[in-house]
């Protein structure tokens, strides 16, 4: 990072803050009362995909995971905390996955260039291409085959979201929460929905359907 642009993200936020002082000067004041969003990101961490501004949100409005290809890991304690917390403290009513065409770490999954420590967590979404392989071999066009990986990805990350005990116990009971499957487009700018939205666990296989002792 230059010098020059360290200062220049110092200035940016002294003219942020004043831009929402010039419109509510209680504007931070009342941010620092606490949080209710209704909605859980769980995006990819490229920074080309800043969540709130991408859906036009408000500080405040969205509570925010990002990690590599967006992914769902069970034995991901950082998703897990964050996941926990939104469900049961925050009582979010809306979890969306977020992938992104042009994703890098989808890209990674589908060569077998080693890249370091990293290729640790791409072994997570190589499974996810071993689940549908013969689907994607068959797609002669490299692009095409790609970006139908990274909507494929979403939907799988979708599925095991539901079949964690967090959401699981949440819907056993009764509270509303929905989970939706997105892709944003990089170089439109528009989100594509996947039509993959679950808020209960009747469309999971009965053997990954929890059932609580109390």
């Amino acid at each position: 990072m230059s010098q020059e642009f360290y200062k220049k993200i110092i200035e940016n936020n002294a003219k942020w803050v004043e831009s929402h002082l010039a419109e509510d000067k209680d504007f931070f004041k009342d941010i620092a009362k606490g949080q209710e969003p209704p909605l859980l990101w769980i995006g990819c961490s490229d920074s080309r995909v800043p969540a709130n501004e991408i859906i036009g949100a408000k500080p405040g409005e969205v509570f925010v995971h990002r990690n590599i290809a967006n992914m769902v890991v069970h034995t991901d304690m950082n998703m897990l905390s964050v996941l926990d917390y939104a469900v049961n403290v925050l009582k979010v009513s809306h979890v969306i996955v977020c992938g992104h065409y042009g994703c890098g770490g989808i890209k990674a999954a589908m060569g077998n260039q080693s890249i370091g420590l990293i290729d640790n967590w791409i072994r997570h979404i190589k499974a996810v291409y071993r689940l549908h392989e013969k689907y994607l071999d068959d797609i002669q066009d490299e692009n095409e085959r790609f970006n139908k990986f990274v909507e494929i990805n979403v939907q799988e990350q979708v599925f095991d979201l539901s079949k964690t005990s967090i959401v699981q116990n949440a819907w056993r009971n009764g509270q509303e929460l929905t989970l939706h499957g997105w892709v944003y487009g990089l170089n439109s700018g528009y989100i594509t929905d996947l039509d993959v939205n679950m808020s209960c666990n009747k469309e999971l296989d009965e053997v990954h359907r929890l059932k609580f002792s109390n």
